[in-house]
């Protein structure tokens, strides 16, 4: 019975440092402390560190204790694809590239964020390359690099 408990928390363990080596946790929270939920309310707010949640040992901040409540109902609903990294970069290269967390859009119920400084706009890119296609390409991609691990 030892050893089934001992190689569970392993397991356990295991994949919560998988979920934060794939989590782009710039500041020390998913989405440099941008509330998840805010952007289903097509409203882009910075966290409040006096709510805050863990899931699957990332942190979330919001900007609002409703917004808090609301996500632990149904985390699995806010959290961002690819980890938090840009959809774009995750589709076209395989790479893990921060995000500009103004920048993002929301299909069919998911969050993606995109990479958006120096004059390049991947959202802008992701649109005009055709979504379909580039989130087809970003899950394959995404599947390789989490495996990889």
């Amino acid at each position: 019975m030892k050893n089934i408990v001992l190689l569970s928390l392993l397991f356990i363990s295991t994949i919560s440092v998988q979920a934060q080596e794939n989590a782009n946790l710039k500041n020390g929270y998913a989405v440099q402390g941008y509330d998840v939920v805010a952007y289903f309310q097509d409203k882009v707010e910075k966290g409040n560190a006096e709510f805050y949640a863990v899931y699957n040992d990332i942190k979330y901040k919001f900007y609002t204790k409703d917004n808090l409540v609301i996500f632990q109902k149904n985390p699995e609903k806010y959290i961002p694809q690819y980890g938090g990294y840009c959809a774009y970069a995750i589709a076209k290269n395989g790479k893990k590239v921060s995000v500009n967390p103004k920048t993002y859009t929301i299909i069919d119920g998911k969050l993606y964020l995109f990479f958006n400084s120096w004059g390049t706009n991947t959202l802008k890119k992701w649109n005009a390359e055709g979504p379909e296609l580039l989130q087809k390409q970003a899950n394959t991609n995404w599947l390789v690099i989490i495996n990889n691990k």
